[in-house]
């Protein structure tokens, strides 16, 4: 069976994108046994466990996740807390489901989310930034949010940008992309008949909005998208192109420079296992003595 991917609602699970995408299950559960019940079987099933979150997150339900993970005293469990919007985790964790049934190891494929998070372009459209505190935002751009009508569209993810709907234009990706869009009140086509032919978008799909968005994004009056990478076979070649190192904690295999299960950094590597010319170039250099030539 593939590594499990879980989210913490169902408003973060999105439709399989193809008949060989698996499910996602929500961790946690209403109470605390249904959590524990839940993720035992989820181990038993699929050996191995993802689960994502949204940066900033309640704390009532990452505390419930660790808590989880203590009493069932499993290293089979990944907790990862991505800085992305809620639309982004949803669409992060749809492209690992779609990895999952590929040859990637689960530590690879936990690692991955990193990766991969660095390329969703992720943000809203938004009525109001008064209570924006996800995204830097100026004091200029706070008193234009009290002008009625005024909308701005906000890029979170990649890199942090905000402009002035009508007065600038967001930077989008320069590779393909899906963009999925999910409209709160009131609803706009900013996104996709504006936004989605300026990033020249391959596809585009409308999702309700997660239960989450309101919260993150400091208002209802929102529009959220997120675009990212969604060719089973471009994931695979990225990910498969980075070199894979085992993790001297847990001895499973990863990505990057840090374990998604135990959160272990990579070591670096020591004297005796880098190259002579490493070596010898990290040496101090040595100045010549006083009239030596």
């Amino acid at each position: 069976m593939p590594t499990a991917i879980a989210v913490t609602s169902p408003g973060l699970v999105l439709p399989p994108h193809d008949r060989q995408t698996p499910p996602a299950a929500v961790q946690p559960l209403g109470t605390l046994e249904d959590s524990l019940t839940g993720m035992h079987t989820l181990i038993e099933q699929h050996g191995y466990v993802i689960s994502l979150y949204p940066a900033g997150t309640e704390t009532a339900v990452t505390r419930r996740l660790h808590t989880v993970r203590s009493v069932l005293e499993s290293d089979r469990i990944a907790l990862l807390g991505i800085d992305l919007p809620p639309l982004g985790i949803a669409l992060l964790a749809q492209q690992l489901r779609q990895l999952s049934v590929c040859d990637f190891s689960p530590g690879v494929l936990a690692s991955a989310a990193r990766l991969l998070a660095h390329y969703i372009y992720a943000g809203a459209l938004l009525g109001s930034v008064a209570k924006l505190d996800r995204v830097p935002v100026s004091l200029k751009s706070h008193a234009k949010s009290w002008v009625p009508g005024a909308q701005f569209a906000v890029l979170a993810n990649p890199r942090a940008e905000l402009i002035r709907v009508g007065q600038e234009e967001l930077p989008g990706p320069e590779f393909g992309t899906r963009m999925l869009s999910a409209a709160g009140q009131p609803p706009s086509d900013w996104v996709t008949s504006t936004l989605a032919p300026a990033w020249q978008v391959q596809s585009a799909a409308t999702v309700p909005l997660p239960g989450e968005s309101v919260r993150w994004w400091g208002t209802n009056r929102l529009v959220e998208f997120a675009a990212g990478l969604y060719d089973v076979s471009v994931l695979y070649q990225l990910v498969s192109s980075v070199r894979r190192d085992e993790c001297r904690w847990c001895g499973l295999e990863l990505i990057g420079d840090r374990c998604g299960f135990c959160a272990a950094p990579l070591s670096p590597p020591s004297a005796q296992e880098l190259p002579a010319t490493t070596v010898r170039a990290a040496s101090p250099v040595r100045a010549l003595p006083r009239g030596a030539t």
